[in-house]
């Protein structure tokens, strides 16, 4: 009897569960994809760096869905209770007829069971196939080959996803219970007549408080992007803090600022149904002030932690080819002790030397005598920004003109000649050759064995010697071999091609060099391979989690506004009923709701969109020293997911709000 009951209840509230269905889908959906990305390992040919990396995501991916697990259940006790809401009347009809509570919480277990089998049995299907999909982004995004690609599922994700979601729905049958208890017929009988009550706010004081939130939020914005580089870590949370308690206040005054602009405007306010959607909108944004809010704030770590994501990720691949010249770069950091070459070091620890090519051995020298305070000028030195205090005691680093010739030609580079009495600087990151470049028009001079030297051009030339995944040379001095006579050097390095005529010969002569130990000297291996792997490694692991993150908190976002309105669509009936018996027509009345929906889902969005731009800005400065890359892509692809996601959900509202007030009481 209660089966068949729950069933008709399913059936006939599909409209009013097609919401809640989507969502428990795409939630079940995403959880799986994201959970199952391990079994698609095994089919793909990776280098070992490779695989490290990837089984590092998907750890990392492990514990956010931890979080991720929250944030849905969270989403779907809210989803819950605004349909239990929605049917008190109906549950009020049932006790009237001799049901008990006991009846109704059996009935309500069945349906969430119910409900609860049907998402995870599709939910489960689409993320199947949607992981296919997912191996070829993760084997594009780690450049490995999939001709070995073959249909993968794995049970350890479909495990992980039913118990995940079984707790959930769990919580949802407990919470069930706990509500049906707390009933009482006659307010279950007269629920369609008790409003909301709306809270009726100063206009006044909502002017001032709208005015004071725009300063308030100004002040976050110029703090982390203007001067982001002067913030203590407690003040850049203080900053964030600012933003949130900004935001509250935005929406706390802007419906009563916008009514009364509109208002003075009696021609817009007094056409069609205007009068009626602005009070609409004035009454959902000051009863929903927090839940819109938090909304905004969603919205905007989904824009702004997509867009740096897939930023970064096109950043790490950007100049990898220019940047890994050669095949393997060896730097021994005990040079001053240490009285054999590098080739001898590395020959008597087992490495054949035939099996490189193209040899350079290099000398970089560090001189106390030589801080960064010294060479930027008494100007530039005294400044009190937060990057300089980490540089100016540091010893510059410097290398002779013939050495730094050598590494040119093999790079490809530009080389250079000096007098005796001159120096030069190369440096490729960006953020750092603006001060380079002051002190260079200053003609600073610098002492090596109480001679002084001057810049030979008063401006940085572009250049490096180490390869790495990013722009980071901040500054390499070159001198005439003279200035560096009868100086030890602290480092030494040695750059190479593999001497080999395929990828398999490529591959046994590094697999040779990682296996080298070297004892009593301290010496790094960085290969061409090893860089690059890590850099792809590094933009994979930060756009899969900004994805997987940005992707539930959209959809958050957008199932609670799309549940907020279903629920006011519901209670509203006997308005809408209302305006036809005053002469309004369907055109008017679907026109009118199309425009409160709209301006309720755009509110949050558009403010997200502000606060993201000096999100993204603050982001671009903080992780400068990966290098720069232009946003455009990354903007189109969160532009496409939010028209994607956040659009279908605002389309699905409103076709389901305007089937429930076509429904005539």
């Amino acid at each position: 009897m209660l089966f068949k009951l729950s069933l008709k209840n399913i059936k006939k509230s599909f409209k009013d569960y097609a919401i809640y269905f989507l969502t428990l889908i795409l939630g079940v959906a995403i959880f799986y994809v994201f959970n199952a990305m391990e079994s698609q390992q095994a089919m793909m040919d990776m280098t070992e760096t490779k695989k490290q990396i990837l089984d590092l995501m998907n750890n990392l991916l492990g514990g956010v869905s931890v979080f991720v697990s929250f944030v849905l259940g969270f989403l779907i006790i809210y989803a819950n209770k605004f349909l239990i809401k929605k049917r008190k009347k109906e549950f009020g009809i049932y006790m009237t007829l001799g049901m008990g509570k006991s009846g109704m919480s059996k009935m309500l277990l069945i349906e969430t069971i119910l409900i609860g089998l049907i998402s995870l049995a599709v939910g489960l299907v689409v993320g199947i196939f949607a992981s296919q999909l997912m191996s070829v982004i993760v084997a594009k995004m780690f450049e490995v080959d999939m001709t070995s690609y073959a249909f993968t599922f794995s049970n350890e994700a479909v495990i992980k996803t039913i118990i995940y979601f079984g707790i959930m729905y769990l919580l949802v049958m407990i919470l069930n219970t706990f509500i049906i208890s707390k009933y009482k017929l006659i307010n279950l009988i007269n629920a369609s007549k008790q409003n909301e009550k709306v809270k009726v706010k100063n206009p006044i004081i909502s002017i001032l408080i709208f005015i004071a939130s725009i300063g308030v939020l100004s002040f976050a914005y110029y703090q982390v992007t203007e001067n982001i580089m002067n913030l203590e870590f407690n003040q850049f949370l203080g900053c964030i803090v600012l933003g949130i308690v900004g935001t509250i206040m935005f929406f706390y005054g802007v419906s009563g600022f916008i009514l009364r602009l509109v208002q003075a405007n009696k021609k817009l306010y007094l056409k069609g149904l205007n009068m009626f959607v602005l009070r609409q909108i004035n009454s959902k944004i000051n009863t929903t002030v927090f839940s819109v809010s938090v909304i905004c704030v969603l919205l905007f770590l989904t824009i702004t932690i997509f867009s740096t994501a897939m930023s970064l990720n096109n950043i790490a691949k950007k100049d990898l080819k220019e940047l890994t010249p050669m095949d393997i770069q060896i730097k021994e950091y005990t040079g001053e002790n240490e009285t054999r070459s590098l080739q001898k070091v590395l020959t008597d620890s087992g490495l054949n030397m035939n099996n490189l090519k193209d040899m350079v051995e290099v000398n970089e020298y560090l001189i106390d005598t030589v801080l960064t305070k010294d060479v930027l000028g008494e100007k530039l030195a005294n400044r009190n920004e937060t990057e300089f205090k980490y540089h100016l005691e540091m010893p510059e680093t410097i290398m002779s003109i013939s050495d730094y010739n050598k590494v040119a030609k093999q790079y490809g580079n530009e080389t250079f000649t000096l007098n005796e009495d001159e120096y030069l600087v190369t440096a490729d990151y960006e953020d750092m050759i603006k001060y380079r470049n002051e002190a260079l028009k200053d003609g600073v001079t610098i002492n090596i064995n109480n001679k002084l030297y001057k810049p030979k051009y008063d401006e940085i030339k572009d250049g490096f010697v180490e390869m790495g995944a990013n722009h980071s040379n901040t500054g390499l001095f070159i001198f005439p071999d003279k200035a560096l006579e009868n100086i030890k050097p602290a480092h030494r390095l040695l750059m190479a091609n593999y001497n080999a005529n395929n990828d398999e010969e490529y591959k046994k002569i590094e697999k040779r060099i990682s296996d080298i130990r070297v004892d009593n000297v301290a010496i790094g291996f960085y290969t061409k391979t090893s860089i690059y792997d890590s850099a792809v490694g590094l933009g994979a692991i930060v756009t899969f989690i900004g994805l997987y993150l940005g992707i539930i908190f959209l959809i958050s976002s957008a199932a609670i506004l799309a549940l907020k309105e279903l629920s006011d669509s519901s209670d509203n009936k006997e308005r809408y009923n209302t305006l036809r018996k005053i002469g309004a027509d369907e055109k008017m009345i679907n026109k009118s709701l199309f425009k409160q929906i709209g301006i309720f889902f755009l509110a949050p969005l558009l403010l997200a969109i502000i606060h993201s731009i000096f999100g993204i800005k603050c982001a671009n400065i903080m992780l400068s020293a990966f290098g720069k890359s232009g946003m455009l892509t990354s903007i189109i692809m969160t532009a496409i997911l939010i028209i994607v996601i956040y659009g279908g959900y605002f389309l699905l509202t409103y076709f389901s709000s305007k089937s429930i007030i076509k429904e005539y009481e």
